[in-house]
């Protein structure tokens, strides 16, 4: 009997252990999901206040923060690309209690479910070109008129080449594609579709883009990348130029000469708005920051971050160590400001800007098929595909044209093949395969880089922008990093060679890869397609 009861309880606890770990098993996997839904769904009846915010404005939290623990107040921010913030406010808006956006234009693009009110101007921000003092002078740009023309022209005589933002996925880049768009079409009372329609302003447009050299899914990243690498121009905010200057400056290097088109140049704006949840005592703390923000103490703060905080367009006060005459920022000449569409417009014109405009890319994805991408990676990665080589990513404007060139390098203890298109709209084939290859093996990143960078070695780059997205889940052990470092050198092309970290990738050796090439290292660990969606938007 005693033995029939031992045994009875030993049944009851691996019973009871079987059932702990079905609930912990069961739990797991949706752990972060709830802690994050636990997370948002408190944060309206919490004392912290919230504030959603375009990445270009990260420099002036420090200023928000300093004032809100003087007022003891607690203040969290989160960054997102301008586009990305209209589609979080879209769906989540009750999860902040403010958003700090780069340009007004954008606040137009909201459903009418997102309840903002009491936004205001916090600062003025033009979209301008900064060129090397020395190029500027040999295109006869300094200290004279410059309009929108003259750079047309000199882009077209292969006599500049320029950087800038995405206008896909950044503000800076969409502010100054739409005004750029607006003068050339001779700066309408408003630009329409019946415009956008004009062959002739599709070609000035297109001939415009042929001298884009580098772009960057981010404004930050535009600037690391224009100081780490070599190049003539740049296309961004005066701020940015303000600051890539200071730094150039400190490392005795040539500066940029700010370029303000006398035809018209963008403006961005800054709105900082409240998201109405009805909850009076946050509305409280954003008055109180807004006002601060908006007083002579903090409006002084913003113009030390190169900002300006005037209206009028003219500051014969304003201070020269920040903005620099010689640097050629110009505050005694009122600035005119292009005139931005309807929110339809935008979208046309973003759009057009993807399927036609642009100048092509030439996209290198090595992708892994290791052993350790079986089961579930292996799933994640062919939905990242699915989702970029196809429609699905037109709602991001991220969608590849008919003119883009893709190839397709799958690895895993070697280069297992190279699948390609050159026609980007056309890619059932490319997802068929990438469907059916099968993983195992070992981690080839190395010979695959090197692979990749044999096909677009010998790519036009007058015709095509060029790079290489790698995506791994596990340590490179085939190959070595001399080996690519070597082969990169050998070619002496600047192509970047961006990396997506998935499972256990090393991020050291990634990281190695992108200092080599000027680029960058995505973190897909938590969701690998927005980590395809977002390298999208660097090539």
């Amino acid at each position: 009997m005693k033995n029939k009861s031992s045994i009875q309880v030993a049944i009851f606890l691996i019973f009871l252990i079987f059932s702990v770990i079905i609930i912990f098993a069961s739990t797991d996997n949706t752990t972060n999901t709830s802690k994050k839904q636990n997370v948002i769904n408190n944060r309206s009846s919490n004392n912290t206040f919230y504030i959603l915010a375009s990445q270009e404005n990260e420099p002036l939290e420090e200023i928000v923060q300093k004032y809100a623990r003087s007022k003891g107040y607690k203040v969290e921010f989160e960054y997102q690309g301008t586009l990305e913030i209209m589609n979080t406010l879209n769906t989540s808006s009750s999860n902040y209690d403010a958003v700090w956006l780069s340009n007004s234009i954008w606040g137009y693009m909201l459903n009418s479910s997102v309840s903002l009110s009491n936004s205001k101007c916090t600062s003025i921000n033009p979209v301008i070109f900064g060129i090397k003092k020395s190029k500027a002078q040999e295109l006869g740009f300094v200290g004279k008129d410059v309009y929108t023309k003259d750079l047309l022209n000199a882009i077209s005589d292969k006599k500049l080449k320029f950087s800038m933002s995405n206008p896909s996925t950044t503000n800076s880049g969409a502010s100054a594609y739409l005004g750029l768009v607006s003068t050339l079409a001779g700066n309408p009372e408003v630009l329409t579709s019946e415009i956008l329609d004009s062959e002739a302003l599709r070609e000035e447009i297109k001939t415009l883009f042929t001298g884009l050299e580098r772009s960057s899914g981010s404004e930050d990243f535009l600037e690391e990348l224009f100081l780490n690498g070599d190049y003539e121009a740049v296309v961004a905010y005066e701020s940015s130029i303000i600051n890539i200057n200071k730094q150039l400056e400190a490392k005795g290097k040539e500066t940029l000469y700010a370029i303000y088109p006398i035809d018209g140049v963008s403006i961005s704006d800054a709105p900082f708005a409240y998201i109405n949840n009805k909850n009076e005592n946050k509305k409280e703390i954003f008055e109180s920051i807004q006002k601060y923000i908006l007083s002579d103490e903090g409006q002084k703060l913003l113009q030390n971050k190169g900002k300006r905080t005037w209206y009028g367009g003219i500051n014969l006060n304003a201070d020269k160590t920040v903005f620099n005459p010689e640097w050629g920022i110009d505050t005694t000449k009122y600035i005119s400001p292009t005139k931005y569409p309807s929110a339809e417009v935008i979208k046309q014109a973003l759009n057009l800007y993807q399927t036609e405009l642009r100048k092509p890319v030439h996209v290198v994805f090595c992708l892994d098929y290791s052993g350790s991408m079986a089961g579930e990676g292996i799933q994640e990665l062919r939905s990242a595909m699915e989702y970029i080589l196809t429609e699905k990513a037109a709602s991001d404007y991220i969608q590849f044209s008919y003119k883009d060139k893709i190839d397709i390098i799958p690895f895993a203890s070697n280069v297992k093949a190279v699948w390609n298109t050159t026609n980007g709209s056309e890619t059932d084939i490319l997802l068929a395969k990438i469907n059916n290859e099968r993983a195992t093996g070992s981690t080839a990143l190395y010979p695959a880089a090197i692979k990749a960078l044999e096909i677009l070695k010998d790519e036009d780059n007058n015709t095509y922008n060029t790079s290489v997205i790698l995506m791994t889940d596990g340590l490179a052990n085939v190959g070595t990093f001399a080996d690519l470092n070597n082969y990169y050198k050998s070619i002496n092309k600047n192509i970047p060679i961006y990396s997506i970290m998935f499972g256990s990738a090393n991020q050291r050796q990634l990281q190695d890869i992108a200092n080599l090439s000027n680029a960058k290292v995505f973190d897909g660990k938590t969701n690998l397609v927005e980590a395809f969606k977002e390298v999208r938007g660097y090539n």
